[in-house]
Order: C-alpha cells, then sequence, then structure tokens
C-alpha cells in the first residue's frame, strides 16, 4: 500500500525463522518437540475445560501459579506466566532495553532474542564460547555501560550443553547490580542439577529465571512458559504481555502436567535413555557430538558440505532435521530425540555414510 512504511528497525530486520515443517509422512526430528504425548491428566483438563471457552482466561493464572508454586517450593507472587516463553522473553525486552542499548548473550545463544533486540532497535552481542559451552568470562568481559541485560540459556540451545550452578551464581556476583541476568532453562528439567541456588538468585538480586511447558511437559502446542520474577521487574513487564495471554485449556493442561511429575520424570528419563543410545551410536561412527542435558543432540561434521550431504542422505530418508547455519554453525545438524525407531534409523544412515 503506497505510503505506508514500517517503523525503521522493523523493516530492517528479517522474520524470526522456524524450522521447515516435515513432508506429510515424513518424521520431524527438527523443533525439539517431545517423543512422547503430554500426560494423561493434561489430556483430561483440556477435555473438561474447554466446556469453559466462552470466558476469557484467568489474567492471573491464579491455579496454574499455585501448582507451580507447590511443585518448585517458590513464593506464588514471584511467578508469570506467558504464551510460551517467547512472550516472556520479548516483553523483557522491549521493558527494560531500548536503542543504544545491548544484550549480553552466548556465541550459540537462542535466536529469538536476536529478533527481539532488533524489535526495540538494540544490539545483541555474542560473547565467545569454549568447546560449544557458555564461557562465563567472556560474558562478563563482553558487559559494558549499555549493557542492560545478560541472556543465559542453560543447558543451551543448540549445543545441548550446559555450566553448574556455581558458575551461575558467580556471573550474577560479578554482573553490575542494575544489569538484569535472564536464565533461560527451557530445557531445565532434563539438568539433572538441582535448581534450587538459580531459583534463589530471584529473590535476591535482578534475576529472572525462565521455563516453558514445550519440552519435558509435552506441551508445545498449548504454548505455556512461566518464569520467576522479581516484583519491581514483574511489574514493568506485565504491562507489556496480553492480559488474557493464556487460555483458559492451555491453564488448564499447564496445571494437571505440572502436578503430575511422575509422568514428567519418566518422560526426561525415557528421552535421556534414547539421546544417550543416540549419542554413542554416533561416537561409535566416529562422530564428535557434545554431551546433552536436553532433548536433542548437536551433530558436528567435518566441513559444511559434509553437512549439506548428510541432511540430504536423511531427507532421502524422509528424516528432517535442523539445519544450524543460522547459529553460526553450519557444518552441524541438530536431532531432536525421538521414537525408537526413528532413533536407530537415523544412526544408520549417519553410520553408512562419509562425514567429509
Amino acid at each position: 500500500m503506497s505510503g505506508v512504511a514500517a517503523q525503521p528497525s522493523i523493516a530492517a530486520m528479517a522474520a524470526y525463522a522456524l524450522s521447515d515443517p516435515a513432508p506429510e509422512g515424513w518424521t520431524s526430528l527438527n523443533q525439539n518437540e517431545s517423543a512422547f504425548g503430554p500426560s494423561p491428566a493434561a489430556l483430561e483438563a483440556a477435555s473438561l475445560s474447554s466446556s469453559m471457552a466462552a470466558l476469557y482466561p484467568d489474567p492471573d493464572w491464579t491455579d496454574l501459579r499455585e501448582a507451580i508454586a507447590s511443585v518448585h517450593d517458590v513464593q506464588k507472587d514471584q511467578i508469570m506466566c506467558g504464551a510460551g516463553s517467547m512472550e516472556l522473553i520479548a516483553a523483557l525486552i522491549r521493558a527494560f532495553v531500548g536503542p543504544g542499548d545491548n544484550v549480553v548473550g552466548s556465541q550459540y545463544g537462542y535466536l529469538f532474542v536476536d529478533t527481539a533486540c532488533q524489535q526495540v532497535g538494540a544490539q545483541h552481542l555474542r560473547a565467545a564460547e569454549t568447546d560449544l559451552t557458555v564461557s562465563i568470562e567472556a560474558l562478563g568481559k563482553a558487559v559494558n555501560p549499555s549493557t542492560r541485560i545478560v541472556f543465559l540459556c542453560n543447558p543451551g540451545n543448540p549445543t545441548g550443553t550446559r555450566i553448574a550452578n556455581d558458575s551461575i551464581l558467580k556471573l550474577r556476583e560479578a554482573l553490575p547490580p542494575e544489569v538484569i541476568l535472564v536464565i533461560d532453562q527451557a530445557y531445565g528439567e532434563f539438568d539433572t542439577q538441582c535448581a534450587r541456588p538459580v531459583f534463589d538468585l530471584v529473590g535476591a538480586s535482578n534475576t529472572v529465571v525462565l521455563r516453558t511447558f514445550s519440552k519435558a511437559y509435552a506441551l508445545a502446542g498449548a504454548r505455556v512458559g512461566w518464569g520467576l520474577f522479581p516484583e519491581a521487574i514483574a511489574a514493568q513487564v506485565r504491562k507489556l504481555i496480553n492480559p488474557n495471554n493464556v487460555s483458559g485449556v492451555s491453564q488448564a493442561m499447564a496445571r494437571a502436567a505440572m502436578l503430575d511429575q511422575a509422568n514428567m520424570q519418566q518422560t526426561v528419563s525415557c528421552t535421556a535413555k534414547l539421546r544417550e543410545g543416540l549419542r554413542e551410536a554416533l561416537i561409535a561412527s566416529e562422530f564428535q557430538c557434545p554431551e546433552s542435558h536436553t532433548n536433542f543432540i548437536l551433530i558436528p561434521f567435518t566441513n559444511v558440505e559434509a553437512a549439506r550431504r548428510a541432511d540430504q542422505r536423511l531427507r532421502d530418508a524422509r528424516l528432517v532435521l535442523r539445519g544450524m547455519a543460522g547459529y553460526g554453525l553450519p557444518h552441524c545438524l541438530r536431532a531432536t530425540i525421538g521414537a525408537p525407531e526413528a532413533m536407530a534409523k537415523l544412526a544408520d544412515v549417519l553410520s553408512g555414510g562419509p562425514r567429509a
């Protein structure tokens, strides 16, 4: 339409790139979705709550927050919920970052942070990683007077690696108090270290911890994320999210899933077993896959062309993995942990072809 112009920062940016959908009849291993279905209790809750679809959902997520608080032994008033953790990330950056400011993240950190920074005309600075693992020293050195947020994805996506809680505590201690530390634990349930030290940072400093129901709880389609927020930060973020952002059905499903910890732990255990089986098979075929603490594995190849040829072989076998060029890892593919037969097929295709 003639005469219509977007804001310069929006016009200059590219849309956030999702992975290619798998054609019908193919196996999708590119979305980091759960290999296992939601809790039966969550499915029952969806059926029961659908009769209330004529009503707006609870804007305070009351029942869901109470469930999260009881399971994680945190204060209900610290909890905010979003339509996926992406909504909370975007609102945090819009609330506290503007033109001329920057957000410091790791070299292979979550790409959506880059998109959220572009939306407000800010920079996203990347601190180098060591062996595909976050370096708190590099993060600290990247902070400058224009830094408003340090964003840490732990465990990391797409690497699957993680740093110890002690390192996170040291990072927080080294940061200026006015800099917000955001710890994205989208894959936190797959990490065997206790989350308590990180959760406790929220009440003691300008720290936010984010989680999601999309991975370990198998509710990616319900779009529910949550986080622990200091009161002053939550007050500003709340202004920027839709007041009815999480549907009533999604809230009911997430609450039921949270209260069914046994099902979640079974999902995590089964996923880890399949993940380690795949990694062992790939290592036996001389792939150097980093240890993963998530529901996926990063598969490095010797060069970009080798990764391209492997991707074509996989597609010939109707398996769709995620290319990592957008993350600066064009020689890598990322494989979501799927059903046992899919993992066996994936290992067979890759072991039968050259890495170079």
